[in-house]
């Protein structure tokens, strides 16, 4: 067993208790964010209104608090480095998340507005805990394991989602073998009490297993040893300076820059096959049983091949590995333009689940193997924005293709475009410039003296 999580490199409780914080995370994307939720929404907190509006306010909903995210991620990046309290703001977010999902129990028939605020307020303290997450990265990984604990923290992720969405969705469907009394079939709150228990179990699955993260990780130093700790508003004013100077230097972290601009253009094509699959299968005429099945096997597939890609990336380099997921996503972007039949969907769903969480995992650790360790969480702050911008540019160029072709079918080939453009700037991307270029960075902070870092006292 030892040897085992040698070689996934979770061989050390602080690797270990990172990467279960996906696990608890993953609970609240696969249950609230992806299926249970959306459905209640639909047919419970929006009851009475006409899909069309629910749908439209359902979306408004999602865009404002992935803006509010993406706006907030970099500044929030910045004020965790000077301040070295990355796992304070982890704590903040995650309460925030989690308790909006447990009061997501409240929800009654037509309490859309209540429904909106708590998923809202879920969604940025899920993506806002994960921008300071991920910071701890190149923290808690030496440089020759980061790829593999980057994707076994995916793989554990898939696995713990999976579990809980396939327990939430036992309790949905059969209320009475865990204890639920019957529903009078009238849409009551007897008849949500599951659903709406499971998205407590949903709190209590992410406090629980966050637990060790707090315990076993230690709170990284600042990038330099300062002789007095920033006062509150000095913290501030820090954190602007040196968000204001990361922004002008991004020439010197060029490789990194472009490792982003490709991360978005790939994770465009990505985030629109996440988000537009179940939408594009239903309109298909695809059974809603085959597409809840296919998004499980996604779950359960991605477990040993994250796994796989972790242990791959030594031998490969995660910089092909991506590459080659790239190419799988394209594959199915173009068998999806001819899909028919429901075991077509399933062949899509086992195809993507092959390469999601290895693409996605080892993007995080090659942008990590390339920033400065002391700005990790300004960076990350960046990487949020772009991830979260893809989540939109991605369904609005589908939705423009949609509307001009009158085909779903014709919009879906949009998507190669975003593939091929990532995989150009990927391969521009000189992996070993930009980690010397890290290197560097990392170096220069740690002999320099304090005060001829501009970060660390900004103007008067």
């Amino acid at each position: 067993m030892s040897r085992l999580r040698q070689r996934l490199a979770l061989d050390r409780p602080e690797l270990l208790a990172w990467a279960l914080y996906d696990w608890a995370n993953s609970a609240m994307l696969t249950v609230v964010l992806t299926t249970v939720f959306p459905i209640f929404y639909a047919r419970v907190a929006a009851a009475g209104l006409e899909p069309r509006v629910a749908t439209g306010r359902f979306t408004l909903t999602t865009l404002v608090a992935m803006s509010i995210a993406a706006l907030i991620a970099p500044f929030l990046g910045a004020l965790a480095d000077v301040s070295a309290k990355k796992k304070r703001f982890l704590a903040g977010f995650m309460l925030l998340g989690a308790g909006s999902c447990a009061a997501m129990f409240l929800i009654e028939r037509g309490d859309w507005l209540l429904a909106s605020l708590l998923f809202a307020l879920a969604n940025i303290g899920a993506t806002a805990s994960f921008v300071f997450y991920d910071s701890l990265l190149p923290h808690v990984a030496r440089p020759e394991e980061i790829d593999r604990v980057s994707t076994s923290g995916y793989a554990l992720g898939y696995l713990g989602g999976g579990l809980l969405l396939a327990l939430a969705l036992a309790m949905i469907e059969a209320p009475q073998r865990f204890g639920f009394p019957p529903g009078g079939g009238d849409g009551g709150q007897a008849d949500t009490l599951p659903t709406r228990a499971a998205f407590l179990l949903v709190a209590l699955w992410w406090l629980v297993f966050a637990i060790p993260l707090f315990v076993r990780v230690r709170e990284p130093r600042r990038g330099f040893e300062a002789d007095e700790s920033p006062q509150a508003g000095s913290a501030w004013r820090v954190a602007r300076t040196r968000l204001r100077e990361t922004f002008t230097e991004l020439g010197r972290y060029r490789q990194a820059m472009l490792m982003l601009c490709a991360f978005l253009a790939y994770n465009d094509g990505i985030g629109t096959i996440m988000r537009m699959a179940t939408i594009y299968g239903h309109e298909l005429g695809i059974p809603e049983s085959t597409l809840i099945g296919a998004l499980l096997a996604v779950q359960f597939v991605g477990v040993p091949c994250s796994f796989g890609f972790g242990a791959l990336s030594g031998r490969f380099g995660a910089k092909r590995l991506i590459l080659f997921s790239i190419a799988v996503y394209a594959i199915v972007s173009l068998l999806a333009w001819r899909m028919s039949e429901s075991w077509h969907f399933w062949v899509l769903a086992i195809l993507v689940g092959l390469v999601q969480g290895g693409s996605q995992a080892l993007s995080r650790s090659l942008f990590a193997s390339m920033i400065p360790r002391h700005k990790s969480g300004e960076f990350f702050g960046l990487f949020s924005v772009l991830e979260k911008f893809a989540g939109l540019l991605g369904p609005g160029v589908f939705f423009l293709a949609s509307w001009f072709t009158g085909s779903s079918r014709l919009a879906i080939l949009s998507v190669v475009g975003f593939f091929v453009v990532g995989a150009w700037l990927l391969l521009k991307v000189d992996v070993e410039a930009g980690q010397r270029a890290a290197r560097e960075a990392d170096a220069q902070v740690r002999t320099e003296p304090e005060h001829l870092i501009p970060s660390t006292h900004p103007p008067a």
